[in-house]
């Protein structure tokens, strides 16, 4: 299970480092590969490659009245290894999608991993927490 932010930096070719704390978990999990594709919210999703064939079966698996969101899911997933130096490269296409130029957050979401610009992340969570408790999490005990 992956979890927590990690604040990174894009370099000038658009590859992401990815923290030590994931790459052990991405090896043995994956061999190092990983599939990346785009997500409505704004940001791009980082699967390793065996929760990616999972996810991929599901999305294909959609009635056709979702075939939208089979091509913003599936016609924009790039597989990519993660290379020696613990770097993934995002592609110039995904990073427009996401408006990801630099300052980028990495954010554990269970089976795989948010990227997004660190700015618009703010901002969304920020207008998140403003909008008050969601309906579904008002009887939730922390």
């Amino acid at each position: 299970m992956f979890q927590g932010a990690s604040a990174l930096t894009l370099d000038s070719k658009g590859r992401m480092s990815v923290p030590t704390r994931y790459r052990d978990a991405l090896q043995g999990q994956a061999e190092g590969r990983v599939t990346i594709t785009k997500h409505p919210d704004g940001c791009l999703l980082l699967f390793p490659r065996p929760e990616w064939e999972v996810f991929r079966t599901k999305i294909a698996q959609l009635p056709m009245d979702a075939h939208w969101w089979r091509r913003i899911f599936l016609g924009n997933a790039s597989d990519v290894e993660v290379d020696g130096a613990g770097r993934v490269l995002v592609s110039p296409e995904l990073r427009v999608a996401a408006s990801l130029e630099r300052e980028v957050i990495l954010l554990g979401m269970g089976s795989h991993f948010e990227i997004w610009d660190a700015q618009t992340y703010a901002a969304k969570e920020q207008a998140a927490m403003a909008q008050g408790m969601p309906d579904a999490l008002k009887n939730f005990t922390f």
